[in-house]
C-alpha cells in the first residue's frame, strides 16, 4: 500500500514537471520561433491525465504509458538541433518521460497485484 502511493505521488511529480518543461522549453528557453513557439500546446494532453492521477485511476495510468513513448521519441529526435539550449531541454524530456514511464508500470504493476490477491 505504501509502495502504492509512492509510485502514484512520483507520477504526479513527473507528469508536473514534465508539463512545466515542455512550456518552459517551447516558450522562454529554446522556442523555434522568437517570442514563443505553437509548439507548447503539446503539453495539453498531458494536463489531461493530472485529475486523474490525483485520484489514482488505473485507466488513467494505463492511457498515460501509452502517450509517454510519443514524448520520449519527440526528445530523440530534437536531441539533433544545432541549438544547444533546446539539446539540453530534450535531454531532460527524455530522462523525466523515462521516469514518468517506469514510475507508472510499477503503479500499474502494483494495483494489478492488490486486484489479484
Amino acid at each position: 500500500m505504501i509502495l502504492e502511493k509512492i509510485c502514484r505521488y512520483l507520477v504526479i511529480m513527473f507528469l508536473i514537471m514534465l508539463i512545466i518543461m515542455i512550456l518552459l522549453w517551447e516558450l522562454k528557453i529554446a522556442p523555434l520561433r522568437s517570442g514563443g513557439s505553437w509548439l507548447s500546446i503539446k503539453a495539453l494532453p498531458l494536463c489531461l491525465f493530472i485529475s486523474g492521477s490525483l485520484k489514482g485511476n488505473i485507466r488513467t495510468f494505463q492511457w498515460l504509458s501509452l502517450l509517454i513513448p510519443f514524448y520520449m521519441a519527440e526528445g530523440i529526435m530534437r536531441l539533433t538541433d544545432i541549438n544547444i539550449a533546446s539539446r539540453v531541454c530534450a535531454t531532460m524530456e527524455i530522462i523525466i518521460s523515462l521516469a514518468l514511464f517506469i514510475s507508472c508500470l510499477c503503479y500499474i504493476r502494483i494495483r494489478r497485484k492488490h486486484k489479484l490477491s
